[in-house]
């Protein structure tokens, strides 16, 4: 790491810690992301701050993205006029039930409901708005949440069952965290997710590579060890859509090239084959047979962030590595198979290899931390953000910037 940041002190004024987790359609794409305050605190203001301060944080990352952020948001906020500035088509706002019911304020509070819709804000409640006595917000309601790890499989399918008669609000089963529960909801009639099943590992015994993802590793490999360009292009001709999608991906914006680059051979007179080597890694994620368009796209953040982090403390070449780590520390989940087996003879820098397969070196703290902006554990996030002296904010952008950036190169 650079000495500059050794006595970088850690006090961050930054009062939030952000998470997020994937919304998956049907087609297992990612819809959308909930934006979380892994702080744990509470209350109707401090949901309206987090909703402003990370919206903020967006604009000023240009982190244009047409995916929708779900964020929770109070009745109460809607009644104060905080959201007269924000572009409705960015966000969903989740309104959480009273506990107890009042016809006199459920009536009332369909009002703002409404104006909030008109507005071209997309509503999100909890399954209890299925009830008779919530009507009036159900009309307002463009997604219903209920959650798979609560409620037991009878309910589950009569929440589906109730829902089905509301065709403009979309399920959300929520909370899936295994293979049987996406399955489970899935059966039941639901087609959309949330949760983290997706990035873990199926390991499938005697599972082999597929094909495209062997060309992938093959190419990177032959990259690595800086191999005739005529025997990489061989390798690019056997599988067209892989060369399109290496040039696209070069051509894209993140590279910041001047001029287009048409061909291979072109890209390595400009470039090298050494500077090739992370957008090599880009296609492990996002070949035709790599794994489920959720995992790659994850892949694909992860890189970025690491990326984007390591900028604070490391230098360029350690940067490119580090977005390496990121898309290959979902390898097992999208070859089904063990993480060890996968990087066999394949030539990659050590720092590579000692974060993705002992968690350790200069690396492995930015993996953690990546890791960690998936998911509520605060302790975690705060441990791996105090060892690399980087603040809440510095993260937060970081975080958002990568999902922008994924979004733009992947187009999906």
């Amino acid at each position: 790491m650079h000495a500059a940041t050794a006595d970088r002190p850690v006090a961050d004024q930054t009062p939030f810690a952000m998470a997020r987790q994937a919304i998956i359609d049907g087609k297992l794409s990612v819809f959308g992301y909930e934006m979380l305050d892994r702080s744990g605190a509470a209350g109707e203001s401090r949901d309206a701050e987090f909703l402003l301060y990370v919206l903020s944080l967006a604009d000023s990352a240009a982190a244009a993205d047409h995916r929708p952020l779900f964020m929770r948001c109070s009745l109460e906020t809607l009644a104060t006029g905080h959201l007269d500035l924000v572009d409705a088509a960015r966000v969903v706002l989740e309104i959480a039930l009273p506990p107890a019911i009042d016809a006199a304020g459920i009536a009332a509070a369909a009002v703002a409901l409404h104006t909030a819709r008109k507005r071209g804000f997309r509503l999100s409640f909890d399954h209890r708005v299925l009830a008779p006595a919530w009507r009036s917000w159900l009309l307002n309601a463009s997604f219903i949440r209920f959650d798979m790890a609560l409620l037991p499989p009878g309910v589950v399918e009569a929440t589906v069952k109730e829902a089905r008669r509301h065709p403009a609000a979309r399920l959300i089963a929520c909370n899936i965290e295994t293979a049987e529960q996406h399955k489970a909801a899935v059966d039941a009639g639901v087609k959309m997710f949330q949760g983290n099943w997706f990035a873990r590992p199926v390991l499938v015994r005697n599972q082999t590579m597929r094909p495209g993802q062997a060309t992938v590793l093959q190419l990177i490999h032959l990259v690595r060890t800086d191999a005739d360009t005529g025997e990489i292009e061989a390798v690019l001709k056997r599988d067209p859509a892989l060369s399109f999608n290496l040039l696209r991906f070069i051509n894209s914006s993140g590279f910041g090239l001047s001029c287009e680059v048409s061909s291979f051979r072109h890209a390595v007179m400009i470039m090298g084959l050494k500077n090739l080597f992370r957008w090599a890694a880009l296609l492990i994620a996002t070949s035709r047979d790599g794994g489920a368009t959720a995992v790659g796209h994850t892949a694909v953040v992860r890189g970025r962030l690491m990326e984007l982090l390591a900028a604070e403390l490391l230098t360029p070449e350690e940067c490119d590595h580090a977005f390496v780590v990121g898309i290959f520390s979902l390898l097992e989940a999208m070859t089904g198979m063990p993480l060890e087996r996968v990087l066999e003879g394949i030539s990659l820098p050590e720092p590579v290899l000692q974060a993705l397969l002992q968690r350790k070196g200069t690396l492995a703290p930015f993996l953690e931390l990546t890791e960690a902006c998936e998911d509520m554990n605060h302790e975690a996030f705060a441990r791996a953000a105090n060892a690399l002296q980087l603040s809440g904010r510095q993260v937060n952008t970081a975080h958002l910037e990568a999902l922008a950036w994924a979004s733009h190169l992947l187009r999906d």
